[in-house]
């Protein structure tokens, strides 16, 4: 079996932290900026980043409809930060009307943007994973945290009493970057589940 082709939405962000995590966690990683891009691959990472910016660029790239119509049909997903609120379904504060981040309804949740607050309050913190053994250090810049989680939506990871880490089906978000770690954990699960 030929390992999966797996695409780094590579419009901002950690792309070539993600792109080296899921080559280690042994997918085939490649960069999509464009339709043709897009198409090519059998699943998709979003990488933290500006989550309006992220969807100003996916409009502009005229991304945006065909990435949602992907997700409809079932491709695979995980976001990690604003690649986590962008896969949801519903934004709590998704920001000023013309410059606002766009929910790809990819997973059933109302993720809430900078939730653990600005820059200046960016922390690291072991939590504990469900399915990996051990805890993750999870590293948390500017992060969301999720505010509802629908009836198909499993609860991975809390911290300070909110969801940080969930899964539904193929589809996967955590609010830290655990490509800036070194561990490939949560990318192996991500490349196992395909």
């Amino acid at each position: 079996m030929s390992a999966p082709q797996v695409g780094v939405l590579a419009l901002q962000g950690d792309t070539r932290e993600h792109l080296a995590a899921l080559e280690e966690a042994g997918a085939q990683a490649r960069t999509v900026r464009r339709r043709a891009e897009l198409d090519a691959v059998d699943a998709l990472v979003i990488p933290g980043g500006e989550s309006t910016a992220m969807s100003h660029l996916l409009r502009e790239f005229e991304l945006l409809e065909p990435l949602r119509a992907r997700l409809a049909d079932g491709m695979p997903a995980y976001g990690s930060c604003a690649g986590m609120i962008l896969l949801a379904s519903d934004i709590a504060d998704a920001g000023v009307p013309g410059r606002q981040a766009l929910p790809l309804g990819a997973i059933d949740m109302t993720v809430r943007r900078n939730a653990f607050g600005r820059q200046v309050d960016s922390f690291e913190e072991d939590v504990d994973f469900d399915g990996l053994d051990g805890t993750v250090h999870a590293v948390f810049i500017r992060a969301p945290w999720v505010e509802r989680v629908g009836a198909g939506v499993e609860v991975l990871a809390t911290a300070g009493g909110h969801p940080v880490a969930v899964r539904q089906g193929k589809m996967l978000a955590t609010a830290f970057h655990p490509e800036v770690t070194g561990d490939r954990r949560v990318h192996k699960l991500f490349v196992d589940s395909l």
